[in-house]
C-alpha cells in the first residue's frame, strides 16, 4: 500500500453493494468512494456556498433574500431533489 493510501473496513454487504454500484458506473469501488468524497460538499462548504449565493443575490437585487424566501427556495429544491442531502445552512 502506498504512503498516501489507506483502507476502510465495511461489512461484506456494503462491499458487495459498492462493487455493484461501481460496476454500474463503469468504475471501481475506489473510484466510487473517491468521487463521493471529492464530490460531496461538507457542511462548511454548503454554508460557504449559501453565503456566496446570498451575496450574489444581494448584489443583483439590491437586497438579500429574507429567511422566509430562503426557506421557500430550500423547500422547492428539496421537492425537486436538488438538495436532499444538504443540511440547512445557518442564516
Amino acid at each position: 500500500m502506498a504512503a498516501d493510501e489507506t483502507s476502510i473496513k465495511v461489512s461484506v454487504a456494503a462491499r458487495d453493494r459498492l462493487a455493484t454500484l461501481a460496476a454500474e458506473h463503469g468504475t471501481t469501488i475506489r473510484g466510487l468512494v473517491e468521487d463521493l468524497a471529492q464530490g460531496t460538499p461538507t457542511r462548511a462548504e454548503y454554508a460557504e456556498r449559501a453565503e456566496l449565493a446570498r451575496a450574489e443575490l444581494a448584489s443583483a437585487l439590491g437586497t438579500a433574500p429574507s429567511p422566509e424566501a430562503e426557506a421557500k427556495a430550500r423547500a422547492l429544491l428539496e421537492r425537486l431533489g436538488g438538495t436532499q442531502h444538504a443540511p440547512q445552512a445557518a442564516a
